[in-house]
């Protein structure tokens, strides 16, 4: 399997408030994991800015400059009650997305069988029209449609195991048969949606865990009803919106899981995109807050990514 990383430096320059989990500690210990010896054969490769306005493939013009516009030119801003900018924000913000696009060009052009992009801000909580959840815009929304209105594809498929349900990507898509959107997260937690009874015109799946549930009912989650949704809908194209923070040590959820599990669900997803996508799939960091269980996490997704 060919891989590709895709991550920039300029990430390291969104800064948040002292404590704030969203940090850019995250980015390090990412970079520090894969940089271990079994990483030697992954294909690297720099983000690059792209255009805002394809962002308005998701998000309204006016939403985009109002957040552009609040950029603080030292210190911080905050955009929601738990969500913060500071003076580079917007700018990895930019090359955030540009990962993202890049790595979908990179699948669709047989560059790559499938690419993994180590960027913040992540992206899945941002709606429409709101930033929030330590998001700015919805990286894997816009690649999402950057998909099918650049390389054609019809179906695309969003796969969610953070442990936070990503309601914003959920609001997009709510009411479009063509992108599936399917969860695994724990209820009760914020953002408070992700209930089973909200399935948008037959394309949302999403499937609750509760806290302390550990590998084993991910695993039954991901066979009963994450995996052959997915199946049913043949896609094109398979997106990961890879939050680590279902990992036991995480310090912002209550599930149980460990590295072998983010593997195991990395496989699977592979095996459908060897079935429907030629391979296709792109994953996108979303949260993961303790150091050790993002590191370890990250490995073991990118390393089976490699491995096929």
């Amino acid at each position: 399997m060919t891989t590709r990383l895709y991550t920039h430096e300029i990430h390291l320059q969104h800064v948040t408030p002292a404590g704030h989990p969203e940090r850019v500690d995250r980015l390090k210990v990412v970079a520090e994991s894969l940089a271990a010896p079994q990483f030697d054969d992954l294909v690297r490769k720099p983000s690059v800015m792209v255009d805002e306005a394809l962002f308005e493939l998701v998000h309204p013009a006016g939403f985009i400059k109002a957040i552009r516009s609040s950029m603080p030119e030292e210190g911080f801003a905050t955009l929601a009650e738990d969500t913060h900018i500071s003076a580079k924000s917007w700018e990895s913000v930019t090359y955030a997305v540009g990962a993202s696009l890049a790595a979908v060009d990179a699948v669709f052009e047989k560059k790559a069988h499938n690419a993994f992009c180590a960027i913040r801000p992540p992206g899945h909580h941002a709606e429409k029209a709101t930033a929030m959840g330590f998001c700015l815009v919805n990286n894997i929304a816009i690649a999402a449609r950057y998909a099918q209105e650049k390389h054609g594809a019809e179906r695309v498929a969003i796969v969610d195991w953070d442990v936070h349900h990503g309601n914003g990507t959920q609001d997009i898509f709510f009411e479009d048969p063509s992108v599936l959107f399917a969860s695994t997260h724990q209820m009760p937690l914020y953002p408070g949606t992700g209930k089973e009874n909200e399935t948008g015109v037959g394309n949302i799946f999403n499937t609750p865990l509760r806290e302390n549930d550990d590998g084993s009912v991910f695993r039954d989650a991901f066979n009963a009803r994450i995996l052959p949704a997915v199946e049913n809908f043949a896609p094109d194209l398979i997106l990961v919106s890879a939050g680590f923070d279902a990992h036991y040590r995480d310090p912002l959820g209550g599930l149980k899981l460990i590295d072998d599990d983010f593997d195991w669900a990395t496989g699977k997803l592979m095996e459908l995109a060897a079935r429907f996508c030629d391979n296709r799939l792109v994953s996108l960091l979303e949260g993961g807050y303790d150091l050790q269980g993002l590191g370890e996490s990250t490995a073991a997704h990118v390393n089976r990514l490699m491995r096929g």
